[in-house]
């Protein structure tokens, strides 16, 4: 590994299954046909269990305007080396009218309103609670 790649490496590069947070943020999502379908803006982690539970994802939009923001339950990303990023079973269709949340929302969210919905529009995607 050079210099530069120490300093920062990419995802593929730890030959080990843990990941820290900086290293996901930014990270791309694709869908089945490897098409990019948004980047993941940041993670939410359940305090009390410590899992993760959404990948915040972030998608359309130019130049950081207009973009929408949408929690992709954790459960149903895998990470796939072939695309150096992450995977997810959807379409633009499913993810437009999946449940939105505001970006002003991204800082101290709490999903307890919303958790139930989320993880039953993803369901038939794989999604798991994290509660």
């Amino acid at each position: 590994m050079s210099e530069q790649s120490e300093l920062h490496p990419t995802i593929d590069d730890i030959d080990h299954p843990l990941v820290p947070a900086r290293r996901v943020n930014g990270a791309d999502v694709y869908n089945q046909a490897e098409e990019k379908i948004g980047t993941i803006e940041d993670i939410a982690i359940d305090k009390r269990s410590g899992k993760v539970a959404y990948a915040i994802l972030s998608f359309g939009g130019f130049l950081g305007l207009g973009g929408k923001h949408q929690p992709l339950p954790w459960s149903v990303l895998s990470y796939d080396t072939k695309v150096g990023g992450y995977v997810v079973d959807i379409t633009q269709e499913f993810l437009q009218l999946a449940p939105k949340l505001d970006v002003s929302e991204l800082s101290g969210w709490d999903d307890s309103a919303d958790r139930e919905a989320f993880h039953s529009y993803y369901s038939a995607r794989g999604a798991r609670p994290y509660w």
